[in-house]
């Protein structure tokens, strides 16, 4: 039976994702594998490509045949160059910068802050009382020419309100007894 080693399609529209599998020849693309020996996530930045070198080595020992894309894939890693026993298989995959542990952050900040609290308890910052001030009281003249301001601005504003109108009531009148 010919095997190959391939990828396998996964993934959205324009996000593709593939698995390194090894399957027979003569099934689809997207068909059953024998066994997945690793990922590649080509939209990634940098691109992620894990793939297990030891399953990599017996699968091409026992004459599995890896496709294109499959070798270029194993040149980066340096897995096919330990295959054809060349002397440089180091691996050319770039890789991502560690992400920052939010969690450890937290927790940093958290404790940093449960130690400033601890340490102002112990020593407690003395009160200090508020002295009120009296607020100076305006002036008379400065009073009645503020009065006069206001006056002035309402004369000018003189606005008509118009008068409700008032319906005559009904009277009541008693009607005749037939």
């Amino acid at each position: 039976m010919a095997v190959k080693i391939k990828l396998k399609r996964l993934g959205k529209i324009h996000q593709p994702m593939y698995r390194v599998v090894v399957a027979d020849s003569r099934t689809a693309r997207n068909g059953r594998a024998i066994e997945e020996i690793g990922v590649y996530q080509p939209k990634e930045e940098p691109s992620v490509i894990r793939i297990d070198a030891d399953r990599v080595a017996y699968w091409l020992s026992v004459g599995a045949q890896a496709t294109e894309p499959v070798v270029a894939l194993l040149k980066l890693t340096g897995d096919w160059q330990k295959f054809k026993g060349e002397k440089d298989t180091a691996s050319k995959v770039k890789v991502a910068p560690e992400k920052a542990n939010h969690h450890a952050i937290y927790e940093k900040a958290l404790k940093e802050n449960v130690a400033a609290r601890e340490e102002e308890a112990k020593n407690p910052k003395p009160k200090v009382e508020k002295v009120e001030t009296p607020k100076e009281e305006p002036k008379a003249e400065e009073v009645k020419a503020e009065e006069a301001q206001v006056e002035a601005a309402a004369e000018e504003v003189k606005v008509e309100v118009p008068v409700a109108e008032t319906q005559p009531e009904e009277v009541k009148t008693e009607e005749a007894q037939a």
